[in-house]
């Protein structure tokens, strides 16, 4: 009886952390990632920071949101299969009720509700949260000079607009490459010509092709006729399974099977819809639930939320047993710590990104530095209330 209590416990948990964080996780996968680390890692130590940084690099080589799959990991990491159903529906729950409420009232009265002021002081909270997670993790994942170079890399191609999943993967296999022969050296005793391999190899990542993942989504079949629930759940389900990147390559997936495809939707609604879920809360996947409900009404809404990240729990339930198995070889151990560096790599090319556009002017200074003090240095205060109190000092500020 005491087990159950405590599973029952654990689950109730679970749903309460991932509730909150789904209300509050503003500022794209990085940010969800971060405030992710600080509560699971930090705050109630469920995993070690290694492990954590394991499945962070995992998921960024699968299809499908990062932050939404993280949750996934985490449930299931925690409360085997009913973690992993409590903890990614509390973390998507949010999303899509905030969205489908949006998405109601622009049907209902045909435009946007304005929150802009709000998003004004959330923006800097997210990037002080992202500067704290980057330093830790950085901290875990750099354990050598060489995995540092190797992450300063992954951000460089990051930045000259390399796609996500292939700067990763360029950092792991040559950075794997670069570890198993820097291991090789030192037991012959030979350390000689590793300034040579390092430049070549950095050069070989520089000329991979930067798209190659293109063809993934060539060859489904075309959807035609009138529009119904089934047909609208397999676009759904179809892009939930082949989409990587940002939100940038939704918007094409999605521009390309409703509006050119079906013309189920205007090019305007698209656009629209993607707005919605730049400033909703948790993953911006959930721009499915209000596409669904302009399309089909509540029941599309719901059949486009449960296409999309259907695909996630798949794809963490197959790949969540293989992570520890990994550490195990000296091979896979080696690619896993240059993925773990690529992934904060990427994220400190968000947020160098990120920083450029939103420190603009004083204002934002404001709401950023004492922000990123505490997240840094006064661990306390929890990523929720930073976020809520740059969005209410946000809206003070536009006010002067």
């Amino acid at each position: 009886m005491s087990k159950e209590k405590s599973r029952i416990g654990g689950l109730k948990e679970l749903a309460a952390l991932f509730l909150r964080l789904g209300f509050t996780a503003f500022g794209g996968p990085a940010a969800h990632i971060a405030m992710m680390e600080d509560e699971v890692v930090v705050r109630r130590r469920w995993m070690s920071r290694e492990h954590f940084l394991d499945l962070v690099g995992a998921t960024n080589l699968i299809p499908g949101p990062n932050s939404t799959e993280m949750a996934i990991h985490v449930g299931f990491h925690r409360a085997g299969w009913k973690g992993l159903l409590v903890a990614g529906v509390c973390f998507i729950l949010p999303a899509s009720l905030i969205t489908l409420g949006f998405a109601w009232f622009y049907v209902q009265y045909g435009q946007v509700p304005q929150v802009a002021p709000f998003l004004f002081g959330i923006k800097p909270a997210v990037l002080a949260i992202i500067i704290a997670a980057v330093w830790r993790l950085g901290q875990s994942a750099a354990k050598s000079w060489q995995l540092a170079v190797i992450g300063l890399v992954v951000a460089g191609l990051a930045m000259s607009g390399v796609n996500e999943v292939l700067a990763i993967l360029t950092g792991g296999i040559i950075g794997m490459a670069w570890l198993l022969l820097m291991d090789k050296w030192k037991r012959t005793g030979g350390q000689k010509g590793s300034g040579l391999i390092l430049t070549t190899l950095c050069a070989l990542s520089l000329q991979m092709p930067r798209r190659t993942l293109a063809l993934v989504a060539e060859n489904a079949a075309t959807i035609a006729g009138a529009i119904s629930l089934a047909k609208l759940g397999l676009i759904f389900l179809k892009i939930g399974s082949v989409l990587f990147g940002s939100g940038y390559v939704l918007i094409a997936y999605l521009d390309g099977e409703l509006v050119q495809g079906l013309g189920w939707l205007t090019r305007q609604q698209l656009l629209d819809a993607i707005a919605i879920g730049q400033f909703t809360p948790g993953p911006v996947l959930s721009t499915a639930t209000f596409i669904g409900y302009v399309i089909q009404g509540g029941l599309g809404a719901l059949v486009a939320t449960a296409g999309i990240f259907l695909p996630s729990f798949i794809f963490v339930v197959l790949l969540n047993p293989l992570v520890p198995k990994l550490r195990k070889s000296r091979i896979s151990a080696r690619f896993l710590h240059a993925v773990n560096v690529s992934a904060v790599g990427l994220m400190a090319a968000v947020l160098l990104m990120l920083g450029s556009q939103v420190l603009l002017e004083w204002k934002a200074g404001i709401i950023f530095v004492p922000s990123a003090a505490m997240t840094l240095f006064w661990r306390k205060v929890g990523s929720g209330w930073i976020i809520a109190g740059g969005a209410l000092l946000g809206y003070l500020l536009l006010l002067i």
